[in-house]
């Protein structure tokens, strides 16, 4: 018997379709249209759609995205099931993605894909990336990875990949890290394994983490106007391996002396932060207490931060996990 797939559909461009009275491209497809695209489908595996939104994804919201992983999961429980193929806007995929990866409770598969050209394209890649993505879900060499993003045929790590251009179909990329695997038609290949994983169980995720990226003349006001609004932690992208202006030192002593974590990412596309510098670079931000994230760019690091503020027994361990996950 053939594997069972849930496709839990959230919309997207994948799902998206131009509505002649708005005069605009808008997500209004359901899951069993987007299967009835593929009939090569019922080849692969048994499907099971789970209708969980129909938004594009530049209006996903944290609260939502947590909902999505706490579906995944409910999903992957059954003992029927194989996997399941997430089909997600491609704009915040990749965090929807990572934030299931933090809280997958399952070594089954969660494969998250989409499409960079509409339903009604007339050589839309939906199709491929979904046909792709179920052959990864159903493929027994794919557990133990986690979730992941399959899409233009090549599988990457929740917590690598990144969506590299705005238009291009093989958009996302896992820049140094390079892919996990691939699909080569009806074979899946699996090269390597990601090892900085871990899952986590919260029930409710504390949002009230703001993200800010310097730029030349940063007012260091902006973030203590994100202080004084009830933040709760704190992610900075700062310059190359972690530096900002001097006057950000001591805004984020005064955080980390209240108790608010403050974590340090780089704005650069690759490479590391490194505290190096001092006069408002990396060395002293790592004085004031800040926590640097390696390699793991702002928008994962602000997911992450948020998990782990949401549950007791880490709240009090940030410093060394995000060390752990992101060296």
């Amino acid at each position: 018997m053939k594997p069972k797939v849930v496709l839990i559909s959230t919309g997207g461009t994948i799902a998206s379709r131009y509505d002649e009275k708005l005069g605009r491209t808008v997500a209004s497809v359901r899951g069993e249209d987007l299967l009835a695209q593929i009939p090569q489908l019922g080849d692969v595996a048994r499907l099971e759609i789970d209708d969980f939104a129909t938004i594009s994804s530049f209006n996903m919201s944290v609260e939502e995205a947590h909902r999505l992983a706490v579906r995944v999961n409910e999903q992957l429980r059954r003992d029927d099931v194989a996997g399941v193929v997430v089909t997600h806007g491609t704009d915040s995929m990749e965090e929807s993605c990572w934030l299931a990866d933090l809280l997958l409770a399952s070594d089954k598969p969660a494969v998250f894909t989409g499409a960079q050209r509409a339903h009604d394209d007339p050589l839309p890649d939906g199709p491929r990336n979904l046909l792709s993505s179920v052959r990864t879900a159903a493929a027994p060499a794919v557990r133990g990875l986690g979730a992941v993003i399959c899409f233009a045929d090549q599988i990457h790590a929740a917590r690598d990949v990144t969506k590299l251009s705005a238009s291009a179909l093989a958009t996302f990329q896992s820049y140094d890290k390079g892919a996990l695997g691939e699909v080569d038609g009806e074979r899946v290949i699996v090269h390597r394994r990601p090892t900085l994983r871990r899952s986590f169980g919260v029930e409710r995720l504390e949002t009230r983490v703001p993200l800010v990226r310097l730029h030349l003349g940063f007012d260091v006001g902006a973030v203590e106007a994100a202080l004084a609004r009830g933040a709760q932690g704190l992610v900075i992208e700062a310059f190359g391996r972690g530096n900002g202006p001097a006057a950000l030192v001591p805004v984020v002593e005064g955080a980390v002396a209240s108790g608010l974590p403050v974590v340090v990412t780089s704005r650069c596309p690759t490479g590391r932060v490194e505290p190096i510098y001092g006069k408002g670079g990396g060395k002293d931000l790592l004085d004031a207490g800040a926590t640097f994230a390696g390699d793991l760019k702002g928008p994962k690091a602000r997911l992450l931060l948020m998990v782990l503020l949401s549950s007791p027994g880490t709240r009090d361990r940030i410093g060394e996990i995000v060390r752990e996950l992101a060296p």
